[in-house]
C-alpha cells in the first residue's frame, strides 16, 4: 500500500547527490515535493526532471543556516500544496581532517549545516505539523553516527548529535503527537564528496573510501521504505552500506 501519494515533503540539499535521488524516490510514489538547495541551476534541472516524469515538483532557494530561510521555506511549501506533511532533513557536509589539522573553518561549516541546519529546518517544520497532529520527518544520518572513523571526528560527532536530537523527538513528538522521526545512516556513497574534502590528506583518504561506494538511488529506496509505513509503525533507523564497507 502507498501510504505517501499526495503528501507534501520537503527535501534540503535537493539538488543533487542522496538529496535528488530521493526527490525522485518519493515523486514516484505520487508525492509532492519542495527541493530546497542553495544552487538555482541544480534546483531548475531537479525539478524539471521530476515535472517531466509526471511528478509534482516546485524548488525554492534556501540556506538551512539561516532559520528565517527553514520557517519560509516550510510557509512556502504550505502554501504552494496545502500541507507540510514530511521533512527530509538532508543538506551536510562531510569533510575530513586530523586534529592535529586544526580544520577550525571545516569544523565550523559541519556544525553550522550538519546541527544548526538541522534545527532550523525542524523550527521551520513543526509549527505545521503540531497544527496537523501529524507529519514525519526523517534525518539523514550516517554510519559515522553510530560509530568513529580515522580523520572524521567532528563529522562523526555532529551525526551522533544527529541521532541523539532524533531519538528525543521520537519519544515526545511521536508518542505525544503522533509525529513520527527517523533516520537513515548510510555508509559510503558516490555522491562526489571525495573532491570537495579541502584537508589534501583528508581527500587522499576520503577519495579512498570512495572506491567502494554506493549510489545515491539506494539511499532514495530506502528513505521511501523508512516513510511508506502505517501511521502506528516508525522505523527507528536505517543503515545502508556498501557490502564491502568493513565499518
Amino acid at each position: 500500500m502507498n501510504y505517501l501519494e499526495s503528501k507534501t515533503a520537503i527535501v534540503t540539499g535537493g539538488s543533487s547527490g542522496i538529496g535528488a535521488a530521493t526527490a525522485r524516490a518519493l515523486a514516484a510514489q505520487g508525492v509532492r515535493v519542495v527541493v530546497a538547495a542553495l544552487d538555482q541551476q541544480g534546483l531548475d534541472a531537479i525539478v524539471s526532471e521530476l515535472k517531466g516524469a509526471g511528478g509534482e515538483a516546485v524548488g525554492r532557494v534556501s540556506d538551512v543556516t539561516n532559520l528565517a530561510d527553514m520557517k519560509a521555506l516550510a510557509q512556502f511549501a504550505e502554501e504552494t500544496y496545502g500541507s507540510v506533511d514530511i521533512l527530509i532533513n538532508n543538506a551536510g557536509l562531510m569533510l575530513f581532517s586530523r586534529w592535529t589539522d586544526l580544520a577550525v573553518d571545516d569544523w565550523e561549516k559541519m556544525i553550522n549545516v550538519n546541527i544548526k541546519g538541522y534545527l532550523n529546518a525542524v523550527a521551520g517544520v513543526l509549527p505545521f505539523m503540531l497544527k496537523q497532529n501529524a507529519g514525519q520527518i526523517l534525518n539523514m544520518d550516517s554510519v559515522a553516527g553510530h560509530q568513529v572513523g580515522p580523520s572524521a571526528g567532528v563529522y562523526s560527532a555532529t551525526k551522533f548529535f544527529v541521532q541523539a536530537m532524533t531519538e528525543s523527538m521520537r519519544k515526545e513528538l511521536g508518542v505525544q503527537h503522533g509525529i513520527r522521526v527517523n533516520t537513515v545512516s548510510p555508509g559510503v556513497i558516490n555522491t562526489g564528496w571525495a573532491d570537495k574534502v579541502t584537508d589534501p590528506e583528508g581527500r587522499k583518504a576520503a577519495q579512498e573510501l570512495n572506491k567502494i561506494a554506493i549510489a545515491p538511488e539506494d539511499i532514495g529506496r530506502a528513505v521511501v521504505y523508512a516513510l511508506n509505513q502505517p501511521a502506528n509503525v516508525t522505523v527507528n533507523d536505517l543503515i545502508i552500506s556498501p557490502t564491502r564497507q568493513d565499518w
